[in-house]
């Protein structure tokens, strides 16, 4: 506390505050994002296509968090910042400190880990299926009508 009664928000270094909350808090946003652009990424394929190229990657990355039981490195950063402002630090991940709460209410498993990492398979496989499928069709399509017309003349 200072003396004027407010909380510290950060250590000083150079005379200035760092607002280590502030920053603590960007990484929860930037991991929550993160974690939704796992999960539901093969969604903005569908709009976007060449968004599967930063998509791909970072549902293997996520299922592979998931299966291995490991955290992800953004949570030992958001754990380090939180004790630089002096606020307590928690145990475990990301999913299990902020989404399990939400989702379950109880403790973040083994178990649970290996269906999270089988969800974000199993949703976005079934994505990227529904989309191979459709632009698949689409270009037998457009080639069977060219072949037809070519045909015809």
């Amino acid at each position: 506390m200072r003396s004027d009664g407010s909380a510290v928000s950060g250590k000083r270094v150079g005379g200035r505050e760092l607002p280590y909350h502030l920053l603590a808090d960007i990484v929860v946003g930037l991991h929550f994002t993160f974690v939704l652009f796992v999960i539901l990424g093969g969604l903005l394929v569908l709009r976007w296509p060449r968004a599967a190229y930063p998509h791909l990657p970072a549902a293997l990355w996520g299922a592979a968090i998931e299966f291995g039981g490991w955290l992800c490195p953004l949570t030992p950063l958001e754990q380090w910042l939180r004790r630089q402002a002096g606020s307590a630090s928690y145990s475990g991940g990301f999913v299990e400190h902020y989404i399990l709460p939400v989702l379950y209410p109880s403790v973040l498993t083994r178990e649970v880990q290996l269906l999270l990492g089988l969800a974000v398979i199993t949703v976005n496989l079934a994505v990227y299926a529904y989309i191979f499928r459709t632009r698949f069709r689409t270009r037998l399509s457009s080639r069977t009508l060219r072949r037809r017309s070519g045909q015809a003349s």
